[in-house]
This record gives C-alpha cells, structure tokens and sequence, in this order.
C-alpha cells in the first residue's frame, strides 16, 4: 500500500482503463481497530501489509456502487461493515451499521451525508477535521483539480451542487481524499471552494 500525507494512512488503487484513472480503497490505522473505505480487491502484497498493521474493525461504504470487495474482505477479517442508511435495500449491500448524517463511526470521524450524486444516500467523512474522504460524487480525474460527476449520472444536479458547496464550507479542510482518480494533499479547502464556484 501507499503512504498518505499522515503517517496513519494508506492507499491502494486498481486502475479503470475506462476513464484512466484509479479506484481508490483508503486505510486509517487507528487504536482500537482499523478502518478501511471502499476497499478495491487487493494483491497478495497489499492484503499483507494491510495485515501487518493491526486489526482491521470497520469496512466502511461510501455509496451502493462502492460495494468492491468489501464483504471478501470482512469475511477474512472479522471487520464489520458500515454503509449509508439512505441506501439500505440496495442490491448486494448489507452492513452491520447504517450511517446518517452527523454519525460518528469511530472517534474522529464524522459522516456527511449528500445528495444528488448517482446513488440515493452516499457519504463522505471527515477524518479528524482536516481530511476529507470521498466516494463518488467529487473525483479528481486530473492532478490538483477536483470535479464532480457528469450531470448525465446524477439523479438531481441542483441538489449535488448544495453537497458540494456544503463539503466547500466546511472549515480546516487540508486533503481530500477521492474515491476515483488524483488525492489532493494540501489545499483541499481551495480546491473544494473552486469546485463550488464553478457549478
């Protein structure tokens, strides 16, 4: 796996020759048990230094289409699996707690709910109040920059834009942490400010 801009987490990524960017799982080692976001299939590699780091407590969905390998893994693991609440009933999505907004999985780290995006009830979390994790309704297809998915894949554009501009007014953001394509390191609450200003 790959070391992040905090000594506490790590990466994985398959890349989709499709849109030529990664699909991105995210790992926060913690105290307590670790916890994982839409974990992507992983090499034997990968799955080993996962293991090395401690237990693994939550596997943590952001939205129905995130769905990976997140029930392999809790199988191998023993973790339990956290999805959005909005979404219960999906097909193939079943967890051990549902998530709304406010939520608070594990300490520090706080669910936001949004709406709009591709799927009724994704999430996004703010890890310690300086990161930001995504699923799937702001990516990053080129370094530096973020975006949000086309209009043709949301189910309500006006309301994926009140998301974003809330994620944008959120104070101390330093990294976002994308599901699809490029992380951005520093400057995360300038990069979430001109994605909302251009919407």
């Amino acid at each position: 796996m790959k070391k992040l801009h905090r000594s506490d987490l790590f990466s994985w990524a398959d890349f989709d020759e499709a849109r030529d960017v990664d699909f991105n799982s995210v790992l926060w080692v913690r105290e307590g048990g670790n916890v994982v976001f839409d974990p992507m299939p992983q090499r034997t590699h990968d799955r080993t230094h996962l293991t090395s780091l401690g237990p693994l407590a939550w596997i943590v969905i952001t939205n129905s289409d995130h769905i990976r390998d997140a029930e392999a893994l809790a199988a191998a693991t023993g973790a339990k699996i956290a999805a959005p609440a909005a979404e219960r009933g999906a097909e193939g999505l079943t967890a051990d707690a549902w998530l709304a907004d406010g939520d608070v999985l594990v300490e520090g780290l706080t669910t936001v709910a949004l709406d709009g995006s591709k799927t009724p009830g994704e999430l996004a979390f703010i890890l310690e109040g300086s990161t930001l994790i995504t699923g799937d309704l702001v990516r990053a297809h080129r370094a530096g920059s973020l975006m949000i998915l086309p209009d043709a894949k949301l189910t309500d554009r006006s309301a994926a834009v009140a998301s974003v501009r809330r994620l944008a007014a959120l104070p101390d953001i330093e990294a976002v942490l994308v599901g699809d394509g490029w992380p951005i390191f520093r400057g995360g609450g300038e990069a979430l400010s001109a994605l909302a200003a251009g919407l």
